[in-house]
């Protein structure tokens, strides 16, 4: 039996603390799904959905058992229908840990057979969200220490553009 896990977030933009939970996810699964999904309690983002998957795929090259897919629904469609058996979330703190058990006592409902797994962030990336990032990123700071070499110039990019507006 094949386990898929399916790690999912809106990733605008990927961070290496996301990164850090996916490569540890792999370790323990047999496939990863990586999933940009639409979060309904956020404004859009920054960057577009394809945008976000093209991030992903490039920082994740390096890892043969993982992919990137989007999806726009409830989360546990998708994980049946790629067959996945687990949710892998990753908590920062106690604030993270309060909205993520609600949301898997939710999916446990609407389908049982689905485990969330929960992650603790290793401490290096404990304080890092992608909202930071793109808050130092628009206020001219250095964010290379907080996401992949590959995508930094992409993400200056498009966030000084929207200054500029």
């Amino acid at each position: 039996m094949c386990d898929i896990a399916i790690c999912p977030g809106s990733f605008d933009p990927v961070t290496n603390g996301h990164l850090d939970i996916i490569k540890r996810a792999s370790e323990k699964f047999d496939k990863i799904i990586v999933l940009v999904s639409y979060n309904a309690k956020k404004n859009g983002g920054t960057f577009t959905v394809s945008e976000r998957v093209d991030f992903l795929k490039r920082c994740l090259t390096d890892i043969p058992n993982v992919t990137v897919d989007s999806y726009d629904g409830l989360l546990v469609d998708y994980a049946r229908k790629v067959g996945a058996s687990a949710i892998v979330k990753g908590l920062r703190a106690v604030s993270d840990f309060e909205e993520e058990f609600q949301m898997a006592l939710i999916n446990r409902q609407l389908a049982p057979e689905v485990d969330t797994v929960f992650m603790v962030s290793s401490l290096d990336y404990m304080y890092l969200s992608s909202s930071t990032v793109r808050e130092i990123c628009y206020f001219g700071g250095n964010i290379e220490n907080f996401v992949p070499a590959e995508i930094v110039p992409d993400i200056v990019k498009k966030i000084s553009k929207k200054k500029q507006i």
